[in-house]
């Protein structure tokens, strides 16, 4: 996989000493000075721009030019260009025409299952999915925080990180991260630019009633070619729906991590839980090494079976690896995990829930799998500590307000809505918790309801800005069924909705209870979570 030599983050680096299982058994801030003295962003790796012209970009211009060079007569007199705002208004105008334009093509929630699409794009692209290591994350729930802790982890490791994540909360270019943080927005443009002419060759070389390549396809490309250009020295990558016919399972990884598996995009995936585990199954590759969450027994057994068919090796949580013990802390939870290394305590996660452990757990046996650690050589802990204190997860049971306190999570199935209320009756004492929801036309929202319901004193419901967002009379309607109507309010709109609640939780307010108040969560969606971090004055992370 990689030279284990090379990180620092690993004790008695050597040979692989232990196998975690068999076929029986159930922030580096910036680039170092050696990588901008090697020319940034413009040496490439993996037969993208090493050898003068670049792929992806076209021709690498000269490091410098020499001292006499003459100036164009319409050059600025050598004069110092105006710094232009990566971010800035101009930027984030042409981010909204790449929008636009990429918008034309099948949304995400359209999907004509094949990888000859993005394989044939990644071919003209040179193949630039190959130039780095590859950690893929699969499942139903928990993947976007399992893929943000792998990266954390490994970038305090020492390694330059390729993050690729959907969808997004609040802006797009939230799902293609480098070092830790989104790329700008006019990266995000000059990339879309860079590989639209291969993508239109993709999209002319298909028979006549083909599909073109899909939005989805087109930014996984785009993050491939980022992570090559950067370069990294590992991608951490979450699936987009699925597995097998998932457009990022291009890549073949040396870690598939699997998160939790249970129903979600029923219309796609199928309501048979064995069909889906098959389906996710499809991001093990032969060699690699899976690392596995807890699962139900007939989902474990089909991981299980593709691990033993393609001859990789396997690590299980509640066997190789797990959470020994957790402890309610202030602001998170204090971890005491077994890893594939060792034991590793006194980890502090700003987190809330037990979920959020066992992604934790998995993230580390992950990375642990990576370096190659094993039953005598460990990752060193106090980086392990600092890694997982410095998470953040926006969107996952987020504060974005105090007295009253506001939550938002992007729970969107009833799994993750369980867990949810789980966390939430757990780590939060309220004297009244007001639910703000907004769900989307396509999930289970009856199951939603019914699995935050426990959690909730009253619910407003409302709606988000996706097109896609379930009309407020239908799940006005839902709500009522679920909590009666005494505890159900109408909104139409986010922002009276979110007024509407911390309203009701002020009713009545005693300034001396402190540690009884009133509390407002807002959850349902992936949009609902990033509408609501908007309205708060969140920034895209």
């Amino acid at each position: 996989m990689s030279d284990l030599d090379s990180y620092a983050g690993v004790d008695e680096l050597g040979p692989r000493s232990h196998e975690y299982g068999d076929d029986s058994e159930t922030s580096l801030d910036g680039p170092d000075a050696a990588y901008s003295a090697g020319g940034g962003a413009g040496g490439g790796i993996g037969g993208v721009g090493q050898l003068g012209d670049n792929v992806v970009l076209g021709p690498v211009p000269d490091l410098q030019g020499t001292e006499d060079l003459e100036l164009h007569e319409l050059d600025d007199q050598g004069g110092p260009e105006a710094a232009v705002d990566p971010n800035g208004p101009e930027a984030r105008r042409e981010l909204l025409k790449v929008e636009a334009e990429l918008n034309q093509r099948w949304p995400e929630t359209k999907i004509e299952p094949s990888l000859s699409r993005i394989s044939a794009l990644v071919n003209v692209l040179g193949e630039p999915h190959r130039g780095y290591p590859v950690l893929q994350v699969a499942g139903t729930n928990g993947k976007g925080s399992t893929t943000r802790m792998i990266d954390a982890l490994l970038t305090r490791m020492g390694l330059r990180v390729g993050r690729y994540t959907s969808p997004h909360l609040q802006l797009v270019t939230e799902r293609i991260a480098l070092d830790g943080a989104p790329i700008s927005a006019a990266r995000y443009v000059d990339l879309y630019h860079d590989i639209a002419p291969y993508v239109a060759m993709v999209d002319g070389a298909g028979q006549p009633d083909a599909p073109p390549m899909s939005k989805f396809e087109v930014l996984t490309g785009m993050a491939f070619a980022a992570f090559a250009d950067a370069p990294v020295e590992a991608a951490v990558i979450e699936v987009g729906m699925g597995g097998s016919w998932d457009a990022t399972n291009v890549a073949d990884a040396d870690v598939a991590a699997i998160t939790p598996i249970g129903i979600d995009h029923v219309e796609y995936l199928g309501s048979d839980l064995a069909g889906i585990a098959a389906e996710k199954a499809g991001i093990i590759k032969s060699g690699s090494v899976v690392v596995i969450a807890e699962q139900d027994p007939e989902v474990l057994k089909v991981l299980l079976a593709r691990a033993v068919e393609v001859d990789a090796s396997i690590a299980r949580a509640g066997s190789e690896f797990g959470v020994l013990s957790r402890e309610i802390a202030v602001g998170g939870q204090l971890l005491k995990l077994q890893g594939l290394g060792g034991v590793y305590d006194e980890i502090f996660l700003p987190l809330h829930g037990a979920h959020q452990a066992a992604n934790a757990s998995l993230a580390l046996a992950a990375v642990e799998a990576f370096f190659g650690a094993g039953a005598e050589r460990q990752l060193v802990i106090e980086a392990v500590r600092e890694a997982f204190a410095e998470v953040e997860m926006p969107g996952r049971l987020e504060r974005v307000r105090s007295a009253p306190t506001v939550l938002l999570d992007a729970a969107h199935n009833p799994h993750g809505a369980k867990a949810l209320a789980a966390a939430v009756a757990e780590e939060f004492a309220f004297r009244r918790l007001v639910g703000v929801v907004a769900v989307m036309s396509d999930k289970d929202a009856r199951g939603i309801l019914e699995a935050l319901e426990p959690a909730i004193s009253d619910i407003v419901v409302t709606v988000n800005n996706s097109p896609r967002a379930m009309p407020l009379e239908e799940l006005n309607a839902l709500a009522i069924e679920v909590f009666g109507e005494d505890r159900v309010i109408a909104e139409s709109a986010m922002d009276s909705a979110i007024e509407t609640a911390i309203g009701l939780v002020e009713q009545g307010d005693n300034p001396e209870e402190s540690m009884s108040g009133g509390g407002v969560l807002i959850t349902g969606s992936v949009f609902t979570a990033g509408e609501a971090r908007t309205l708060f004055g969140k920034e895209p992370s």
